[in-house]
């Protein structure tokens, strides 16, 4: 059985304190990496992205159908000036003029529908660049609050490291300090236990909260105040004290 003075062995409590201390900041650690906004925003972010993106094709789209349709408008109109041009010099057969003409009439009233085309793409464009506006401002402002819970969980990560690096030091500090064999088998209990140690008080183990059996602490009481005793419900080391007595 390992063996330690009882005042060495009373010491465990300060250092599972710190370690108990260090355990709760790592679980506030888990915790401020996990927030539930995160991941929230991160979700609603995708689908706005996603959204933003549909709204960006759809405006390319547009606008190329929109170059051409101004330039089908273009070519119509500069057609209709080559034959004005050619109707306006008189030369030619009579025949050809009046079909210059009737093709004049022709095209003018493919301008026309052509413009109306143009007129409604262009029409549909606004209306997608609008849309795009508002979906670039959805995720303007998913992105702002993203950024604004993530400096905030930043700064309490920040202090977090900053109290539990404190700590980690006053541990080493304090179990330095400690007999060495006792510190090894704390730790091991602790590795394995997750509680390394816990005061026996009024036959109640503090580690598992249970009330140890007579047996139990008949053999705990049986035991030299040098033997590392353990708690047979939580395996941690357990602490003895005349005055927390042991029933």
């Amino acid at each position: 059985m390992a063996k330690a003075a009882p005042a060495e062995q009373l010491k465990l409590l300060e250092l599972q304190g710190l370690d108990a201390r260090l355990k709760s900041l790592a679980n506030r650690r888990r915790t401020l990496e996990n927030d539930p906004r995160i991941k929230d925003l991160e979700a609603a972010l995708s689908v706005a992205n996603g959204e933003l993106g549909a709204a960006k094709v759809a405006v390319h789209d547009a606008e190329a159908e929109l170059k051409r349709a101004e330039a089908d408008v273009e070519q119509v109109a500069s057609r209709i000036e080559r034959d004005e041009a050619r109707l306006n010099s008189g030369t030619g057969l009579s025949k050809d003029l009046v079909a210059l003409q009737k093709d004049i009439v022709s095209l003018n009233k493919r301008r026309s529908d052509l413009e109306d085309v143009e007129l409604e793409v262009l029409e549909r464009l606004d209306t997608l660049r609008a849309k795009q506006a508002a979906q670039q401002a959805i995720v303007d402002d998913i992105q702002g609050s993203f950024g604004g819970i993530r400096a905030e969980l930043d700064a309490a990560l920040a202090e977090v490291e900053a109290e539990a690096a404190g700590l980690r030091t006053s541990r080493a500090e304090f179990a330095a300090g400690l007999d060495a064999g006792l510190v090894a088998v704390y730790e091991k209990t602790l590795a394995k236990r997750g509680v390394g140690a816990a005061r026996l008080f009024h036959g109640t183990s503090e580690a598992s909260g249970m009330k140890l059996s007579p047996g139990d602490l008949a053999e705990i009481k049986a035991a030299a105040a040098e033997d590392i005793v353990f708690c047979p419900d939580s395996g941690a080391i357990l602490v003895r004290s005349e005055e927390w007595g042991l029933t």
